[in-house]
């Protein structure tokens, strides 16, 4: 990757720092992160990930990838649907994330899930190799979304598909003043839960700076993916995005 400037919440830093700065701020909430999301999303996270799942065409015998899986709510949902949990990959760039996902996975029995520590720009994976490949809330913190999505689309099958269940962008004002004005609590929740408001305030900047659903549809069809729709949950408030690596 180039060092051009990106965003990292409202400033603009080197796409090298981003990475050690996102970083940074999930291994500063790893041990909390589950808490926080139930807070944060009300507990309706918890349903819209299997929502996920329900889109995810997977059989038992299929093949995937749980990018940027945090502390691995997606694997557990998928390891409990195929037939052998070798057959899953947990990949996070943050290695307290992974290691917190681990633990927590082996003591709900799931004691043979791949775990690896990743960026999602240069995936250390061999082309062609999975049915579904799922991003649940870690979109927007990608350093280069471009080239993630390309990464994604070259590790899939033909025929396998994308999903990205990502915050967005409310479709209705009332709904995101609303919203506004939830978050402004979240900092605050954060010191008290966390011990530090900063993650939250860069998980709210982060937010603002993502591409609304529209440009996120537009960005899967510019790197080759077919049949891209866009659902949007919460009065937009989250979506999820799926596409589909061509048969071509």
């Amino acid at each position: 990757m180039s060092d051009e400037r990106v965003d990292f919440g409202y400033q603009k830093v080197s796409s090298t720092e981003k990475t050690k700065l996102v970083a940074d701020v999930f291994k500063k909430v790893a041990s909390r992160y589950d808490l926080m999301n139930d807070f944060m999303s009300l507990g309706a996270h918890r349903l819209l990930k299997r929502i996920l799942l329900n889109m995810s065409e997977i059989t038992p015998t299929s093949k995937i990838l749980d990018l940027a899986g945090g502390t691995g709510d997606m694997t557990a949902l998928f390891a409990k649907s195929v037939s052998n949990q070798k057959n899953i990959i947990l990949a996070d760039y943050s290695r307290d994330m992974i290691g917190y996902a681990r633990n927590r996975l082996i003591d709900q029995g799931f004691t043979h899930i791949n775990y690896l520590v990743t960026e999602a720009e240069k995936l250390p994976l061999k082309a062609d190799q999975f049915d579904c490949i799922c991003i649940s809330f870690g979109f927007r913190n990608f350093t280069n979304k471009e080239l993630a999505l390309r990464e994604a689309y070259r590790t899939l099958r033909a025929g396998g598909v994308l999903l990205i269940l990502e915050f967005s962008e409310p479709s209705n004002s009332l709904v995101k003043k609303a919203y506004k004005g939830f978050q402004a609590l979240w900092p605050t929740v954060g010191k008290l839960l966390v011990g530090n408001r900063q993650p939250y305030e860069y998980l709210i900047e982060s937010i603002d700076k993502h591409p609304n659903q529209a440009t996120v549809k537009q960005m899967l069809e510019d790197a080759n993916f077919e049949s891209v729709t866009c659902d949007n949950f919460i009065g937009g408030i989250a979506a999820i995005h799926k596409g589909r690596k061509s048969f071509g």
